[in-house]
């Protein structure tokens, strides 16, 4: 088993100037490596983390999420990071699981760990429910494995999952690179775990960056351009009509940590 894992975080920020100092603070608590991506905010963001002890790389410009997620990917790996912790600015994640991700990570230290919303999703806008179940089908059919929450951005990822998909330009600037990195992992035998954690929308938070129609409709097409290259992978469509097997129920996690 593997005790020791040096693992970076990996905060992509856009105009989250109401919530990146409380959320780093909270993510300091749990990770000694944090990069924060400022992709271009232009509401005083990169004001509160130029005060934050904190690795800042700024975007001059919005390049949107996935640029990104990978520019801070690469700078982690190239100082040393054997996996990447990634999740959002906004307060959605809740930090403390990252201790979760990393004990799960460091029994599978080649699987992609998860925090899938699972529990109380009715905190979620109906919308938003409808269309991670869409693609969590898709993408479960194009990988050929079942998985839960494939839409949640709080995750582990070992270090050679970047090397399976890069960031071109018609994956940039929204959120089909996070899906797309699920499949490619999949099928390069690494495969996806989940934890389920508490579903959190505040009421107060900022409107959400993810378009339900747009951005699950891209997604939609570039599995679908996966499938037609696989013969539409019929033993994948099996498996995604299968039961989720790979949640890590509370008790296995809680034997995890005694073990760690």
């Amino acid at each position: 088993m593997k005790h020791h894992m040096k693992f970076s975080v990996v905060i992509p920020a856009y105009n989250e100037v109401a919530t990146i100092a409380a959320v780093v603070g909270q993510v300091r608590e749990h990770a000694s490596s944090i990069i924060v991506v400022d992709d271009g905010s232009v509401d005083g963001t990169a004001q509160v983390l130029a005060e934050l002890p904190v690795q800042v790389i700024r975007n001059e410009a919005n390049l949107g999420k996935a640029a990104s997620l990978w520019r801070g990917a690469r700078v982690a790996i190239e100082q040393g990071a054997e996996a990447i912790v990634t999740l959002d600015g906004d307060g959605q994640h809740p930090p403390h699981h990252i201790a979760s991700l990393v004990t799960v990570a460091k029994r599978y230290p080649d699987s992609i760990v998860v925090a899938a919303r699972l529990n109380r999703r009715d905190k979620a806008p109906p919308m938003r429910r409808f269309a991670n179940k869409f693609a969590d089908f898709w993408i479960s059919w194009a990988a050929g494995q079942r998985m839960v929450d494939t839409q949640s951005g709080f995750r582990i990822y070992p270090a050679q999952a970047f090397d399976l998909v890069s960031p071109g330009p018609d994956r940039r600037t929204g959120f089909v690179l996070e899906s797309e990195i699920l499949i490619e992992a999949s099928h390069a035998g690494i495969r996806t775990l989940q934890i389920p954690i508490e579903t959190i929308y505040p009421e107060d938070r900022r409107a959400s960056h993810y378009r339900p129609l747009e951005d699950t409709w891209a997604i939609v097409r570039m599995v679908g351009g996966k499938l037609l290259r696989r013969g539409m992978n019929i033993p994948g469509l099996l498996s995604a009509l299968r039961s989720p097997a790979g949640i890590i129920a509370p008790a296995r996690l809680e034997s995890l940590r005694n073990d760690d």
